[in-house]
């Protein structure tokens, strides 16, 4: 790790400037992930704005929304009543996250930004083309069992490792962001990347910018959710395959449902066609089903992860079976 230069902020704003006035900064909060990136050679960074005295570590709940500070730490967000009883997904998604530890220290925007943990990535003396543009993507005929089945390409074939934001995209999440340029608001379904032929950009953020807020709508869909998560051990491990769901129903009848995907996709995955071929429709085992299918109609595995194309077909039918009250 090269040395680097260390300032704490008072404010976003202060934060947002000398980001903007001192080049190859970043921010940092619980540090979990970046500085373990920076020991390892996958990001380097002359300079680190620390962003824990802004005032943006709040968590509160109202009649109209879920507002989560982007310095939050994880235990706090999962662990607060009102996000526990009214968006039980997203308290599932962090408690199945990282270690208690981890859970302790990391940020909500931490969370949402940490990079993949595709094994090439990590390896600053491997071939990559989200660390290194240009320098190849071992992963697609090398040791691809964690990788996307979904929205991949030759260039990359990395998933995103946040359950978080699997969850905070079935419940179609908005993400506040500072810049230079000002404030904005970015509807999570449009935060995140394809990786294209430029898969070293995976949001949409723009340089110098920091995740102040996220905000999370309160319905009656979101307080009937639930995350499912596959993973080779107990804990603090990724997601082999995750689903993040919101289901309501009458008379057996689906009203309205909420999907999301985690380690199958490039960035976290949610495909509105897949939940419009539940809707309007009985839950049954063969509706499920048909939706499990239409899910991976594009999927393209590769030697080592094809058993994900069935493996998330089962994940589905298990958490909406589960939802729906169908065992």
């Amino acid at each position: 790790m090269r040395a680097f230069g260390y300032t704490v902020a008072g404010s976003p704003a202060e934060a947002v400037r000398i980001a903007a006035s001192t080049p190859e900064s970043t921010f940092v909060a619980g540090g979990t992930d970046l500085l373990n990136l920076m020991r390892d050679g996958a990001e380097a960074h002359d300079h680190l704005v620390d962003v824990n005295r802004l005032g943006i570590d709040g968590v509160a709940v109202d009649s109209r929304r879920l507002r989560v500070g982007g310095s939050a730490r994880m235990r706090q967000v999962a662990e607060h009543p009102g996000v526990r009883r009214e968006f039980p997904v997203l308290s599932q998604a962090l408690l199945a996250s990282a270690s208690p530890q981890v859970r302790n220290m990391a940020s909500i925007g931490g969370n949402l930004l940490q990079r993949t943990r595709c094994g090439y990535f990590r390896d600053a003396a491997s071939a990559c083309n989200k660390r290194v543009p240009g320098s190849g993507c071992p992963a697609i005929t090398g040791h691809n069992r964690g990788h996307a089945i979904l929205g991949g390409g030759d260039h990359c074939i990395a998933t995103h490792p946040s359950d978080l934001a699997v969850a905070l995209i079935a419940l179609d999440a908005t993400v506040h962001l500072l810049g230079p340029g000002g404030e904005r608001a970015v509807p999570i379904a449009d935060f995140y990347l394809l990786p294209g032929s430029k898969p070293d950009r995976e949001t949409v953020m723009r340089p110098g910018e920091l995740i102040t807020w996220v905000d999370v709508p309160r319905t009656a869909l979101a307080g009937q959710s639930r995350y499912l998560k596959l993973r080779d051990r107990a804990t603090f491990e990724f997601a082999v395959v995750s689903v993040a769901a919101a289901l309501r129903i009458r008379g057996r009848v689906v009203q309205d449902v909420r999907l999301a995907f985690g380690g199958v996709g490039t960035r976290p995955w949610r495909d509105t066609r897949v939940e419009a071929a539940l809707r309007g429709r009985p839950l049954t085992g063969q509706a499920i089903a048909e939706a499990g299918r239409l899910l991976v109609r594009d999927a393209e595995p590769y030697e080592g992860n094809r058993f994900k194309v069935e493996l998330v077909q089962r994940a589905l039918v298990s958490i909406l079976s589960d939802l729906g009250g169908l065992r």
